[in-house]
């Protein structure tokens, strides 16, 4: 999965729930680059402020999508990093689910 291929796949998934994240803003990212959705559900590739980042790779981030791979398990083996609120991550899963 390319950063382009995720930011599509966020975007559709922001459109489903766009109050998910309860006007927050979350902000993956990547060594290729970032995806940030703000307190709107706007998806866009833009580096700026967030109140959670998640910092992990794409194909971690894919196979947590997939449902391959726990996200509380990724934590606990440093494939995933979050910084900032911990709240803001937590309502991941409503966005995904």
């Amino acid at each position: 999965m390319t950063l382009e291929e995720l930011t599509t796949q966020l975007t559709k998934m922001a459109e489903k729930s766009p109050n998910a994240l309860g006007g927050s803003i979350l902000k993956f990212s990547f060594p290729e680059g970032v995806v940030r959705i703000d307190e709107n559900g706007k998806v866009s590739n833009e580096d700026k402020e967030a109140d959670c980042t998640i910092s992990t790779s794409l194909s971690d981030l894919q196979k947590i999508i997939s449902g391959d791979l726990n996200p509380m398990s990724a934590v606990m083996f440093g494939k995933i990093k979050i910084k900032g609120d911990m709240g803001v991550a937590m309502k991941l899963q409503s966005l995904m689910g």
